[in-house]
């Protein structure tokens, strides 16, 4: 980031000079403290957890104090692998507010993935659940402090209800005696925690990718960035303080970290959050809590569409549901205004700068299933060839973008950071893109994704999307395999709805959408289920590992 394009930033108000998210949290608490700030709902049947903008700020105040009593310094990362629930959002501003590091990781991560985050982080605190869907997060820790001698303290929720001989617990913690238990109680933790802030420059968080390839990277948000990506969503939807939002993603993922964390926060409106996906109760939590927003990756929308067609609830209030991570059909798009009653808008995004495009209510209906968006007020894109320089229109290229939302590089790997960007700022995404012909993009894919059939590059994006357009198909995945005389040809992974569709009836869809014959899939695979990160981007390096053992 150059010092001209900082100061850009702060000039435009993307960036604050002084304030963080805690200062949000404190207005909010000033001007409605009876507002719910954070709604916790429970698929196990358990009573729906709500907690009210002061109740917020107190809590977060209780958990700082107890956190810098274990000793936690400005710039410790925390680590917190913790299901969507209070006490993330809460200890995550409470990290803010002395200064140090949230560390969210996914619940699903496993000892393997722990150790090396928490090793590379050398965090001195874990905090989690005892367990959480059956699985004993309370072991995994205690399994991977043995090798991580820089976890001094395991910190878990809900350590008091269980019997002390428990697998896991000893030299544990209980989340509510050590951190909310008031000063002087028995095992109550406490320190001093004044003038110890995070500035907005600060780093506010460390992330990593959650991988469509094998590589996770450790991203770095300041608390500007954070903000950046918050205020440019609010401004390119049209948001206001008197949402109610909703998601299926973890809060420990970026998309559920952003858009249902800390842009209600900055709006000071109502998060809603549901401790597992399961599209019946979600469904009753937009009727319930009166959901005006919605964020999730089109598998979400998918789900919810089909419940709500088997058992209709009122859905008046949810007006809004933003999609991206993969291909729109224009179906998606008609069943989201007639069967959930909302308008939908695609969106381009990753971990490291938020949501850079996204589709905007003044666009046709249809645009979302025909761009991924066209760039929010503060950021900027292009689409360069191998050289850096920009495409003619219409043709694919490198996506590159650059602006507020950019994250600070990645932990301790600043050299692979660097190999991305260009001497004035540019990020390379990755992914490849074209101008979507009304002044935003359309991604193509990923540059690990290319298929190149005889030379021909295959529009993977555009081909899955036109599959799924097909009734017989619920989900879609095209991938390359090798072949000796054209270098590659392209192979459809698919998971059936209705039986499973064979080559020439898929060729022949094709053909009647009028797609070029060089671009269909050769080989078709049957699959349950694809895999995809908790956001819904298909891992398919996964996918070609299957397809070169099969």
């Amino acid at each position: 980031m150059t010092e001209a394009l900082a100061e850009k930033y702060l000039a435009e108000a993307w960036w604050r000079a002084e304030e963080t998210l805690l200062d949000d949290l404190r207005r909010a608490a000033r001007a409605h403290p009876d507002r719910r700030a954070i709604v916790i709902r429970h698929t196990d049947g358990s009573a729906t957890e709500t907690l009210t903008y002061q109740e917020l700020e107190r809590r977060v105040g209780r958990i700082a104090a107890g956190l810098a009593g274990l000793g936690v310094e400005h710039g410790d990362v925390v680590t917190m692998q913790l299901p969507n629930s209070w006490q993330l959002v809460a200890t995550t501003l409470a990290c803010t507010r002395i200064g140090a590091i949230a560390g969210p990781v996914l619940p699903i991560m496993r000892r393997r993935e722990l150790a090396f985050m928490t090793g590379l982080t050398e965090s001195p605190v874990y905090i989690g659940p005892v367990r959480h869907r059956n699985f004993s997060h309370a072991k995994l820790s205690a399994d991977v402090a043995e090798t991580t001698p820089t976890i001094k303290h395991r910190i878990l929720v809900g350590a008091a209800g269980e019997p002390p001989d428990s697998t896991g617990l000893e030299g544990a913690l209980d989340f509510d005696t050590a951190l909310l238990g008031e000063p002087g109680t028995e095992g109550a933790i406490t320190g001093d925690i004044e003038g110890r802030g995070a500035g907005p420059d600060d780093v506010a968080y460390l992330m990593f990718t959650s991988g469509t390839t094998d590589e996770p990277k450790g991203v770095l948000h300041s608390h500007n960035t954070l903000h950046a990506t918050n205020r440019m969503q609010i401004d390119a939807l049209g948001l206001s303080g008197d949402e109610v939002t909703a998601m299926g993603s973890p809060t420990t993922h970026n998309a559920g970290w952003t858009w249902n964390f800390t842009m209600p926060l900055l709006l000071g409106a109502t998060g809603v959050q549901i401790d597992n996906w399961d599209a019946d109760e979600m469904l009753r939590i937009l009727e319930e809590e009166k959901v005006t927003f919605f964020m999730g990756a089109p598998p979400f929308l998918v789900d919810l569409i089909d419940r709500q067609r088997a058992g209709r609830r009122d859905l008046s209030a949810l007006r809004t549901f933003a999609t991206g991570s993969a291909p729109i059909p224009p179906v998606l798009v008609e069943q989201a205004r007639d069967v959930l009653g909302c308008r939908l808008y695609a969106l381009w995004g990753m971990t490291e700068n938020g949501a850079p495009t996204i589709t905007r209510p003044e666009d046709p209906l249809m645009r979302a299933a025909e761009s991924d968006g066209s760039a929010v007020p503060g950021m900027e894109i292009r689409v360069v060839d191998g050289e850096g320089t920009e495409v003619p229109a219409g043709e694919t290229g490198h996506l590159q973008v650059r602006g507020a939302t950019q994250c600070l590089g990645y932990y301790r790997r600043p050299e692979v950071y660097a190999e991305n960007l260009t001497g004035d700022g540019w990020f390379d995404t990755g992914d490849l893109a074209r101008d979507d012909g009304h002044g935003g993009i359309r991604i193509a894919g990923r540059e690990k994704d290319v298929i190149s059939r005889g030379g021909e590059k295959v529009p993977v994006v555009e081909v899955e999307a036109a599959l799924l357009r097909h009734p017989s198909i619920k989900d879609v995945a095209v991938i390359g395999y090798p072949d000796d005389r054209l270098g590659e040809r392209a192979c459809a992974v698919i998971v059936p709805s209705d039986g499973m569709p064979r080559l020439p009836e898929l060729r022949d869809h094709l053909d009647g959408l009028g797609m070029a014959k060089q671009y269909w899939p050769e080989r078709v695979e049957e699959a349950e289920a694809l895999p995809k990160t908790p956001s819904g981007k298909v891992q398919k390096f996964k996918l070609r590992e299957r397809l070169a053992t099969s």
